[in-house]
């Protein structure tokens, strides 16, 4: 049987609010699900470029069922990388700080990888996007992160967030990458999979 590309049921594997409210855009049949705890930790050596990717499959190893004809599984995981330091999600408020004053004022590449396994496969692929903030003032900085908490997030910021507004001076690639999953190229690597 062909399986065209409204008839994939996706199981997304996220614990991220965006992540789930991105997919739900796409007008799919989506079921969120829960699976094991997947240790972030990737190897020192390397690629930046590959380490999204890595923890996507990490993740996606941790499902334990089976898939159905029609079901595919969606793991991702985003990184950002600056002057060739990964920055993942900060520990607390003072690493919060110091990511955003580190990120003020310069450009930085935002890559999230996706991996969609099948019954009897699994395709990956990662996407980047470059961010280009302004300088941001000590008081600017404190005042998002003191509201906002943006201790679930890869590089401490959400672009659809408050700092979005006032610091992004502009962007080279898809928004939604960003936010942490790319979904134009999502979209194109399910029709793929017909």
């Amino acid at each position: 049987m062909r399986i065209g590309i409204l008839d994939w049921k996706i199981l997304l594997a996220s614990q991220s609010p965006r992540r789930r409210d991105l997919i739900q855009r796409l007008n799919l049949p989506v079921e969120i699900i829960q699976i094991p705890e997947t240790d972030e930790s990737f190897p020192e050596d390397m690629d930046p470029f590959n380490v999204p990717v890595y923890l996507a499959r990490q993740k996606a190893m941790g499902f334990k069922g089976s898939l159905k004809e029609n079901e595919v599984l969606l793991t991702a995981d985003t990184i950002v990388l600056c002057k060739n330091s990964i920055i993942n999600k900060p520990q607390d408020r003072w690493e919060a700080i110091d990511m955003l004053k580190g990120l003020a004022g310069n450009n930085h590449t935002v890559i999230t990888g996706v991996c969609l396994k099948l019954m009897n496969r699994e395709t990956t692929f990662y996407s980047t996007t470059e961010v280009y903030f302004s300088q941001l003032s000590e008081e600017e900085i404190v005042y998002y992160v003191d509201k906002y908490k943006p201790y679930d997030k890869a590089g401490a910021y959400g672009i659809q967030e408050w700092i979005g507004y006032i610091g992004v001076e502009k962007i080279e690639g898809s928004f939604f990458n960003v936010m942490g999953l790319p979904l134009h190229r999502l979209y194109e690597e399910l029709k793929r999979l017909e």
